[in-house]
């Protein structure tokens, strides 16, 4: 009995450290502080903006994918990342981020599904954002945990990777590209 529960725990210290040490939840800015290009809120979430998504439930599966119109507007150090967003399953959501830069490559944003104030870090290619974030009632109405890590790549597109979580646990992750959107042609 002695040696189930030994191993017991030694099963349950061996994933809690692989959670610390080796997964999404492990990174940190500073991992990034060295990497290029390096990744100005003002430059890259500046003007029309085109986002493809996809979200993962709870098993891995994918549940749902989007596209999203975005623009970001800035005015000194405070900015707006408006979003529009159209899921393959038919809904249609709107967002209206709003910025604003803070001391040592720190951000903060609100809106109006977010509780409180997402707190952000901007570091060497990276943007690290956390923050909890209220579903719409047609989703369930839950209240999760996010961590959003967004890496410009060198032909400046930026990969989004999104971990959701309630009570601790992923319930959802999203993967999506962010890029400049072509301009209208004339």
């Amino acid at each position: 009995m002695k040696f189930l529960v030994v191993l017991s725990g030694l099963i349950v210290l061996a994933m809690l450290a692989k959670t610390l040490l080796f997964s999404f939840r492990s990174q940190s800015p500073e991992d990034y502080a060295d990497t290029a290009p390096k990744v100005s809120l003002k430059t890259h979430l500046s003007g029309p903006i085109m986002s493809e998504g996809v979200i993962f439930g709870p098993t891995g599966k994918v549940t749902n994918s989007f596209v999203a119109k975005m623009v970001g507007e800035w005015e000194g150090d405070t900015g707006t990342l408006s979003e529009e967003f159209t899921y393959s399953n038919g809904t249609r959501q709107s967002r209206k981020w709003f910025l604003k830069l803070s001391e040592g490559n720190t951000f903060t944003a609100t809106a109006d599904d977010i509780i409180g104030e997402a707190q952000g870090v901007v570091s060497g290619s990276t943007i690290k954002m956390s923050y909890q974030i209220v579903l719409p009632e047609a989703s369930g109405g839950h209240t999760l945990s996010v961590t959003d890590w967004l890496y410009l790549t060198e032909t400046g597109v930026i990969m989004n990777r999104s971990e959701l979580r309630k009570f601790g646990v992923k319930v959802a992750e999203l993967v999506a590209t962010m890029r400049p959107a072509s301009p209208p042609a004339n």
